[in-house]
This record gives structure tokens, C-alpha cells and sequence, in this order.
């Protein structure tokens, strides 16, 4: 087998949560181009037809699904409606999440705090679980990406919210602990901690809190932010057999941004 026939996917099915849009419409793209089908979940309805579109155009079957993941419920009875329909999948990637609230620690609420946990950690806890049961029980191993931040290992400057850290942190130890158990049923399980990428989400921080966009580029060694189309590579590297002997890994993609 070539180098290059070891990032094909043919035949392999993914399972994404929030793959319509940004970083997440990345990698499936990338993984689409490479030879999967694809399970989307998303919130907007024409964001998902529009990546169903895309991928149809490399050929392959994508499979959309509206639902807001945030919430514990409708994440269990998605992930339960995917094993239902298609028995198994061959790699899950957790990519819901974000910080959205700018709250102070000292004044965040309760509610708020579990909302924002079930958003960023409770969600990748439930499909990991779900989704990896199923990957055990058929037998074929798997590969589970999820997806944390640089966050996961410093804290972000001048902008509070630190649900957010602390999420991602817990996601990069779980990454690490649920490899060692699975790595026996041939299932690996990875992160990515991306730094800065002018997604959706962080064009909006530029609109209101541009001080905070503008003093986290300036720290970027590279000199911007990045791409969003330079996470898909990572993605496919991490869901193929390219990556068979990697786990418990997180792997920074930050322009060198946790150098310094």
C-alpha cells in the first residue's frame, strides 16, 4: 500500500456533530474528498443542505441531521437515532462547542455554567460513549477525534468565560483516558487543540471584542490566524490509517501561537 492510499477512506462512514459549518465543514469536506459518507448534525437547516450539496459533489452520501447537541437529551437521542440507522460508524469526530459568553467567573451563574459545560464537555462525553459503544460491539475499531483548543492547555487573554478552559481541558484528559481503555478493541481516540481561525464565532469576538481578536494575532509566531481549510488535512490524517499507531494524542494547530 502506497503512502498516499493509507489517508483513503472508501468505504468508511463519519459521524461529525456541527459539521456544516466552519472548522467542522472542513474536515468534512476533507473526509469526504477522501472517500467517506458522512452523518451531520447542525442547527441550521441551510447550512446542512449546503453541505449535503458539497458533499454530493465528490460523490459520496451525506446524511444531515437538525438538532442542538448542547442539549444532553437530543445529543443521546441523536447518537441513538445514528446507531439505529446505521449500526455502526467508523469515525466520530466531537466538534460542537464554543466559548460564546464573555461572563467574569465571579459572575456567572449556575445555570449558565452547566449549559455551557453540556455544550462544550457533556456533549462530546455522550457521543464518545454511544457512539464508541457501538464501535466496540461491532467489532471493527474505530477512530473518535475530539475536538479542543489550545484552551485545553492555556488560557485565553483579556476575555473571561473560563467555562470554556476548563471544558476544553477535561476534554484533552478524557481523549487521553478513553484511548488507554479502547486502544484494545482497535479504536483510537485523538485531539485536536486548534488556536486562532477566523471562523464564524470568532469573526463575531472580532466585531465586538476586537482588542482581544487584534492582541491574539499579534502573538501568533506566523504572524496570522489560520485557515479554517488547514484543519481538514489534520482531521483526515487523525480519521485514517495514516494515524493507525497514534493515540492519546492532542495535536496543537496554533501557528505556534503556545510557544511563547
Amino acid at each position: 500500500m502506497s503512502v498516499f492510499e493509507r489517508f483513503r477512506l472508501d468505504g468508511k462512514k463519519l459521524m461529525i456533530t456541527g459539521g456544516s459549518r466552519g472548522l467542522g465543514r472542513e474536515m468534512v469536506l476533507a473526509i469526504a474528498e477522501a472517500g467517506a459518507d458522512v452523518i451531520v448534525t447542525g442547527r441550521r437547516s441551510d447550512s446542512l443542505e449546503a453541505i449535503a450539496k458539497e458533499v454530493g459533489a465528490y460523490g459520496r452520501q451525506c446524511w444531515t441531521l437538525q438538532a442542538d447537541m448542547n442539549d444532553p437529551g437530543i445529543c443521546e437521542s441523536t447518537c441513538l437515532q445514528v446507531i439505529q440507522e446505521h449500526t455502526s460508524v467508523d469515525v466520530l469526530i466531537n466538534n460542537v462547542g464554543g466559548r460564546r459568553e464573555d461572563i467574569p467567573t465571579e459572575d456567572m451563574s449556575l445555570e449558565k455554567w452547566r449549559e455551557l459545560m453540556d455544550l462544550n464537555l457533556t456533549s462530546t462525553f455522550v457521543c464518545t460513549s454511544r457512539i464508541g459503544k457501538a464501535m466496540i460491539e461491532a467489532g471493527r475499531g474505530g477512530r473518535i477525534i475530539n475536538i479542543g483548543s489550545i484552551n485545553s492547555l492555556v488560557a485565553g487573554r483579556n476575555i473571561a468565560g473560563r467555562h470554556y478552559e476548563t471544558a476544553k481541558g477535561a476534554i484533552l484528559q478524557f481523549t487521553r483516558s478513553v484511548a488507554a481503555d479502547w486502544a484494545q478493541h482497535g479504536i483510537t481516540v485523538n485531539a485536536i487543540l486548534p488556536g486562532g481561525f477566523m471562523t464564524e464565532a470568532n469573526q463575531r469576538w472580532a466585531r465586538e471584542k476586537p482588542d482581544v481578536i487584534s492582541t491574539f494575532r499579534d502573538q501568533i509566531p506566523m504572524g496570522d490566524h489560520g485557515n479554517p481549510e488547514d484543519l481538514g488535512p489534520l482531521a483526515l490524517y487523525l480519521a485514517s490509517d495514516a494515524s493507525r499507531y497514534m493515540t492519546g494524542a492532542g495535536l496543537v494547530i496554533d501557528g505556534g501561537y503556545t510557544l511563547w
